[in-house]
């Protein structure tokens, strides 16, 4: 995935996240913990405090692909459209680590957009890093071979928890990047032999 700019990435300033403290509620999410699940009603939309969050999509055939990761300071503009038109939520959000979010009830995003500026400009930044996000999974499903994909990822992961060893298994691999465990292994292998990384038990760490 492509490095966003950070002057690309939707902030949110001291003052305006205040005000936005006193239109919601706080809660702590534990690593693996669900915010929401696909086909659930959207009551309230989630900004990220601390901590990360991962947003999934599943098949008919239950198969899950990570779509993006929600960081510090983010929210998901897809919560945000499902709740504003009342439609289930099309999308799954778990908590990647030990993570803190601020729940804004859907009833209150109508006097945030009339009453801050700012708030506006958020939603817009978010919906143009989410849909920047989503075309970079979009080309790399239809362009980029698996290899790359896989180490792509590891990349990003690596980068978002700040370590380079990352404990992970390859039945996880495989579910977030839509594949095989048999694929995942094979390529993870591979990878080693070429001294791209270093495998241990339910471990990687990138060389």
């Amino acid at each position: 995935m492509k490095p966003i700019s950070t002057q690309d990435n939707p902030i949110l300033s001291p003052s305006l996240l205040a005000d936005l403290k006193q239109h919601g509620s706080i809660k702590e999410l534990e690593e693996g913990d669900l915010l929401f699940r696909e086909h659930s009603s959207i009551h309230s939309v989630p900004v990220v405090l601390e901590g990360s969050i991962k947003i999934y999509q599943t098949d008919d055939d239950y198969r899950e692909m990570l779509l993006y990761y929600l960081k510090e300071g983010e929210t998901c503009i897809m919560s945000i459209l499902d709740g504003l038109y009342n439609e289930d939520s099309k999308i799954k959000a778990i908590a990647h680590e030990k993570t803190r979010v601020l729940l804004i009830p859907v009833h209150k995003l109508g006097v945030l957009t009339k009453n801050y500026p700012q708030w506006v400009d958020y939603i817009f930044r978010a919906y143009h890093l989410r849909f920047r996000e989503l075309l970079d999974v979009v080309n790399a499903v239809a362009f980029k071979k698996m290899d790359d994909r896989l180490m792509n990822f590891l990349a990003q992961k690596a980068e978002l928890l700040g370590s380079k060893s990352l404990e992970i298994t390859h039945d996880e691999l495989a579910r977030e990047l839509g594949t095989a465990r048999v694929v995942i292994s094979r390529l993870l292998k591979k990878m080693e032999t070429d001294n791209l990384v270093e495998l241990a038990r339910n471990k990687i760490t990138l060389l």
